[in-house]
């Protein structure tokens, strides 16, 4: 009788636990198999593809090694979490990736024991995993800490300050560097150049290790490695000098698809590390899978696609996406006027200043995960006489919002802030909602702040902020396509807080900001069916308000409903604030202002993340005939 086909290794691992048994050839034949499990989960679900495959192996010899959930994996980012959620007891729900009531695409508290903290932006894993091992130390949660950072998140100053508050405080603290010379884009900048000048030219079994006098730490080979490391380097800027004077022992640079490599020296350093400990791992992302390995983005983020091809499943479209319009109508400004220059950070490909870099290479400027410098560097650019757009998403611009603040407002200084993901953005969940810089931006004295009701409208808005000198002004739009109508051949400058009446009706004035505004004109439909007739509204500025128009709309209606993808504290509390300082509601005014509500709603389609928050156009249409007193039996409300 033929023998039977072996059982797949990931299919006996249900937890990491499950690892603890396993040979160092059974690990490296669960590598593979991991790594095939994840390319085919990603093309059921789309995702974050490139990451993770590139920290496959690490992956595995992480949990082989340390004890989870005891001890805490912390992963920066969180691209590269899904091989980690295959191990971690959630395989059977991996193809619900960023669905609604799916596994979230990024490490979530809530989720499972094995995400100990809960990560989307960069650069926070260090100072997380400093946290746990100081609270470890007074008696609180036990276990090692060890923070995955790569080498794009190093770029942003909080990593840095996490590192060199480490050094002082000496816990035992481990720290893996995944430097696969990419973060979302290519890295840029001083350090990213000084990690390759740390490698360049060396054999990955080359190993250094910095901490002064343990090089036995090694296990053999590795010592002798380690021995001629430090000859070949000798007077030179060696590798691990940075680090060690932040005060970590460093051991690399290793082969992080070697786990001949990554196990004895992940071993070595566990068993024996008393202080903070920096390990420099090698890896490249898309690892294993051609389509993302040889994509520019190396399958940084990936629609639902076919395995063999690679070919992505992506939806047709007739409208043009809102990031492409800002781009081209930028670029269409920037033709006319030299001193325009654009400001990223990190994103050239998903804010579309990669095809504006085409076109300007000298005028435009990626500064890496840095929003903070991002903001600063233009107020810079600025008070330099330039006309810098600082385009950054919505979700990450509040990294930057002291810069802001002190930076750029109290300095009157104009830049523009060209605000992409703005609203509820889908897979990616709440970390990345684009929910509160209206309200943060909207409270800054001498800020303009825009909302584009559609495509159109955002061209006109871009063309409005190169024009404006007089300060700092921000317009904000949101993923995905437009919704299809006709566009200029080139902006018009829209006059400074000034609104337009899209219909006239009467009783109940609909006052929209931003792109709910068709959702508004679908509401104002079916009421006209009622025999409501509403007025519309489109108030394009939260910042400043357009006062005659709100005040015109007040009188001439009984009811006044604000609408904006926005929280509590935006564009609706400005109107309520007019109102209420006018006396308006002493007059008998009844007023409502629909926003964001006061929760984080997790990932699912935009449509549906909007239902959740009341905001389409049935609910819309229900608040009015509530608050017209208007009762509808069984209608949704």
């Amino acid at each position: 009788m033929a023998d039977r086909p072996a059982t797949p290794l990931l299919d006996r691992v249900k937890l990491p636990s499950d690892m603890k048994a396993l040979s160092d050839r059974e690990l490296r034949q669960l590598a593979d198999e991991l790594r095939a499990e994840t390319i085919s989960a990603v093309s059921v679900t789309g995702g974050h593809l490139g990451a993770g495959l590139g920290v496959v192996e690490l992956t595995v010899a992480l949990h082989a090694i340390w004890n989870t959930p005891r001890d805490k994996i912390i992963w920066d980012v969180g691209h590269q979490c899904y091989p980690h959620k295959i191990l971690t007891g959630r395989r059977d729900r991996i193809r619900t990736l960023r669905t609604e009531g799916g596994l979230s695409g990024f490490t979530k508290r809530s989720e499972s024991p094995y995400d100990p903290f809960g990560a989307a932006h960069s650069s926070t894993s260090i100072s997380a995993a400093l946290g746990f091992a100081v609270a470890a130390d007074l008696g609180g949660d036990p276990g090692d800490a060890v923070a995955v950072i790569g080498d794009g998140s190093m770029s942003a100053g909080m990593a840095f300050e996490a590192m060199n508050n480490a050094g002082a405080l000496k816990k035992r603290l481990f720290v893996i560097l995944n430097d696969n010379e990419m973060s979302i884009a290519p890295p840029v900048g001083a350090f990213s150049a000084y990690l390759s000048r740390m490698y360049a030219g060396a054999p990955f079994q080359d190993l250094k290790q910095a901490a002064r006098g343990v090089v036995g730490l090694l296990p053999e080979p590795f010592q002798e490695g380690a021995r001629r490391a430090k000859e070949m380097l000798k007077g030179m800027a060696v590798g691990g000098t940075l680090f060690e004077e932040l005060g970590f022992s460093y051991v690399g640079p290793i082969d992080g698809h070697d786990l001949d490599q990554l196990l004895p020296v992940l071993r070595t350093v566990h068993a024996r590390a008393t202080g903070p400990m920096l390990i420099h791992v090698l890896t490249r992302k898309g690892k294993g899978y051609a389509p993302a390995e040889n994509a520019p983005d190396r399958g940084h983020a990936r629609a639902k696609f076919d395995v063999v091809t690679g070919e992505q499943k992506k939806a047709p479209s007739n409208a043009p996406s809102y990031t492409r319009v800002f781009a081209e109508a930028l670029m269409r400004e920037a033709e006319a006027d030299p001193k325009i220059v654009t400001v990223t950070a990190a994103m050239p490909d998903g804010t579309g200043l990669d095809l504006f870099g085409a076109r300007f290479p000298r005028r435009t400027f990626d500064v890496g995960i840095a929003e903070q410098h991002a903001v600063t560097f233009c107020a810079g650019l600025a008070a330099g006489g330039m006309k810098p757009f600082c385009t950054i998403y919505s979700t990450f611009l509040q990294r930057g919002y002291d810069q802001v603040v002190h930076d750029v407002a109290i300095q009157r200084l104009p830049v523009r802030f060209a605000i992409d993901r703005a609203g509820l953005v889908g897979a990616d969940g709440a970390t990345h909602a684009g929910s509160f810089d209206v309200a943060f931006l909207s409270n800054l004295p001498g800020m303009v702040v825009m909302a584009a009701a559609d495509e159109a409208e955002l061209v006109h808005m871009v063309a409005t902020a190169a024009a404006h000198d007089a300060g700092p002004i921000a317009f904000r739009y949101p993923r995905g396509e437009g919704v299809g109508v006709e566009m200029p051949a080139r902006g018009i400058p829209l006059e400074i807080g000034k609104g337009r009446v899209m219909r006239e009706g009467g009783r109940v004035a609909l006052l929209s900001f931003g792109t709910r505004l068709s959702e508004v004109l679908k509401a104002a439909e079916a009421l006209a069916a009622r025999g409501i007739a509403p007025t519309v509204a489109d108030a394009r500025f939260a910042k400043p308000l357009d006062r005659d128009l709100i005040l015109n709309l007040a009188r001439n209606h009984e009811a006044l409903i604000t609408v904006e993808e926005g929280a509590i504290g935006g564009f609706g509390s400005h109107v309520a604030q007019l109102l209420a300082d006018e006396g308006v509601f002493d007059r008998g005014l009844k007023y409502r202002s629909m926003v964001l509500p006061d929760i984080f709603i997790d990932q699912a389609s935009p449509e549906a993340m909007y239902r959740v928050a009341g905001m389409d156009a049935a609910q819309i249409e229900a608040k009015a005939l509530e608050v017209l007193g208007i009762a509808v039996v069984g209608m949704r409300a």
